[in-house]
């Protein structure tokens, strides 16, 4: 709002008809922010109001003019354009052609009052071959009613504007204040979350990092003589070693 209010300080009349211009062809500027900028502009003395709100009309019709006569000269040449198709998506476009080969009237009546749909509303109308007559008829006479509403009531109710304007920044100032915080919260647990994954990684690479056991190897056993072989296995493995048990003689034996 600001911004906009500066611009058209140092432009005047030239600079309300170029914002309101621009913000027709598409560019992100509200036109009722412009329009409220130059109604506020009049109430403080710094423009007429009987000149601004004609080049008020006057910028966006102008606008809404441009983009109806580039969709119905170079439309599919244009929708290969990155930046038309951010605003006039595949969807969007058969949505409205649809709307105009039902209601033409309605709909640029309809779209002119919804902020976001303008542009891509009425370069479908060209594209579309809405007659140029209906166009022109439906959009000034809608603009006729919207655009000295809304320069009408940021005349009368400047004050109460100034005051909700400096409201907002407050707002914001709060917003950002409580933003900065949750973001440094979120750093804060995504750094603690960090350190302890790591410390658990250096944790289990420890192990293996580390000597490794020395191999159990079989040792001979020296036995007594008469003995008989028992098992074999490897007694790292838990199975029997070789041995031997005595041979019984004598009487045992022979029994």
């Amino acid at each position: 709002m600001e911004t906009l209010q500066g611009v058209v300080e140092q432009f005047t009349y030239l600079g309300i008809f170029a914002v309101l211009l621009l913000g027709s062809l598409g560019v992100p500027i509200p036109e009722e922010m412009a329009v409220i900028a130059a109604a506020v502009l009049s109430h403080e003395g710094l423009a007429r109001w009987w000149l601004a709100l004609p080049v008020c009309l006057l910028g966006v019709l102008s606008g809404d003019l441009v983009l109806y006569w580039v969709g119905r000269h170079w439309g599919e040449d244009v929708l290969n354009w990155r930046v038309v198709r951010l605003i006039l998506t595949p969807t969007r476009e058969q949505w409205l052609k649809a709307a105009y080969r039902r209601h033409a009237l309605k709909t640029v009546v309809t779209a002119r009052h919804v902020m976001g749909l303008r542009a891509a509303a009425f370069l479908t109308a060209g594209m579309a071959r809405v007659p140029f007559w209906k166009f022109v008829v439906a959009d000034a006479g809608a603009a006729a009613i919207g655009v000295p509403l809304a320069f009408g009531l940021a005349y009368f109710f400047t004050e109460q504007i100034t005051a909700i304007a400096a409201d907002v920044h407050r707002v914001e100032r709060w917003l950002a204040l409580v933003g900065l915080l949750v973001l440094a919260a979120v750093l804060v647990v995504g750094v603690r979350r960090w350190h302890r994954r790591l410390g658990r990684e250096r944790l289990d690479a420890e192990p293996a990092a580390g000597h490794a056991p020395r191999p159990c190897e079989p040792r001979a056993v020296s036995l007594p003589e008469h003995t008989l072989a028992l098992g074999a296995g490897n007694a790292c493995d838990g199975e029997p070693v070789h041995g031997r048990i005595p041979e019984r003689t004598g009487e045992g034996a022979q029994r």
